[in-house]
């Protein structure tokens, strides 16, 4: 007798009911593999979908810090303002002044331009690009040297 495929006829009724039961729960499980690899499948495919669209709005992101650096380079207060309403800045003094001090992208006149006006918000921008800045054991020359003021526009 074959015990992987015995003959029907050589079964008892309670073997033959048994042998049943177990291609019944077989099916079940095979059926229940089935679902879970299509969740699985669902699940990757949302989040291939997650990775598409988070990529789609870094790149997003990306072009609109590029024009709102554009928009400074060619008009600083406008390019704030752009740069705020986008949400890629607040209106945070030490924010700005970190935008500025970082200067990725940026003209070093339009940031001397920016920092220059005499607005009280500009002028708190200012103190707190001044912060940014670590003057310890240089002296005036080194120091102006250091913050870029000569390239800010600042010189005398």
């Amino acid at each position: 007798m074959d015990l992987c495929h015995p003959d029907p006829t050589e079964l008892s009724s309670g073997e033959t009911e048994e042998l049943q039961r177990i291609k019944w729960h077989r099916k079940q499980l095979l059926e229940d593999i089935q679902k879970l690899k299509d969740e699985i499948a669902d699940v990757f495919a949302q989040i291939d979908c997650f990775e598409t669209t988070e990529e789609s709005r870094l790149a997003q992101k990306e072009k609109e810090l590029c024009i709102g650096r554009k928009k400074f380079n060619m008009d600083p207060m406008k390019g704030i303002q752009y740069l705020i309403e986008h949400k890629l800045l607040t209106p945070d003094v030490q924010e700005i002044a970190q935008f500025l001090y970082k200067g990725e992208g940026l003209n070093k006149t339009a940031i001397g331009t920016y920092l220059g006006e005499r607005d009280p918000f500009n002028l708190q921008v200012l103190q707190a690009f001044v912060d940014c800045h670590e003057f310890a054991n240089l002296n005036l020359v080194q120091a102006l040297s250091s913050t870029g003021a000569f390239d800010l526009g600042f010189e005398g």
